[in-house]
């Protein structure tokens, strides 16, 4: 997992409530079973028309957002079912941050794991950054999570709460096999000595 610090991004405006994680990633890519290329399926029945064709309004299919690694999202992102696939998709899109008012507990969790920041900002916010977005050319934000603040160059400044675990986390590049690797010496001196009280066992 990539470490995270700061990150300055064209910032991306999903001007949506209640986004489940059907739409993320709809359940027909369930199936896959790598961890990658899911990005080509996010928010795929938004993204296409009826026809199979890109639909213009669709956010994603903006010109003007091309790049964009912070996504700024109305309240309850992410609800609905519990699937990491959603995490999957965001970060294989290209996606760091994810701003919004709320999200639901499972996928904040997911997402941590997966080397998202989620930055939970009041609702007012949230507002202003979406319509900042939608209206000033090229609108960048920069988000450290080290200070936990997001802020751009007109003077917005807010800041951001973070469980200090995941944090660490995320700062360290560390998901659950990273964390897991720290420990690998202690974790093969055990071993040899389990193996080795076995053995001395079975020799007696």
């Amino acid at each position: 997992m990539e470490p995270f610090r700061t990150l300055t991004s064209l910032a991306m405006p999903l001007d949506r409530t209640n986004v489940d994680t059907d739409q993320i990633i709809p359940k027909q890519f369930l199936k896959r079973i790598e961890r990658t290329g899911y990005g080509d399926f996010l928010f795929f029945d938004w993204r296409n028309n009826a026809a199979g064709q890109p639909e213009p309004s669709f956010v994603l299919n903006d010109a003007r957002y091309k790049g964009s690694q912070i996504l700024v999202a109305g309240k309850n992102f992410a609800c609905g079912s519990s699937r990491e696939h959603a995490a999957w998709a965001l970060s294989d899109y290209g996606f760091r941050v994810v701003i919004a008012p709320t999200f639901a507990d499972i996928f904040f969790s997911n997402a941590g794991k997966n080397g998202i920041v989620l930055a939970r900002l009041s609702v007012e916010q949230v507002a202003l950054l979406l319509n900042n977005a939608k209206t000033i050319p090229n609108y960048q934000l920069t988000v450290s999570l080290e200070a936990q603040t997001v802020s751009d160059s007109n003077g917005f400044n807010a800041t951001f709460e973070i469980d200090p675990f995941r944090k660490f986390c995320l700062v360290e590049g560390l998901d659950d096999i990273g964390l897991t690797l720290r420990h690998a010496a202690a974790l093969d001196t055990f071993e040899k000595q389990h193996d080795q009280a076995g053995w001395l066992k079975a020799k007696v």
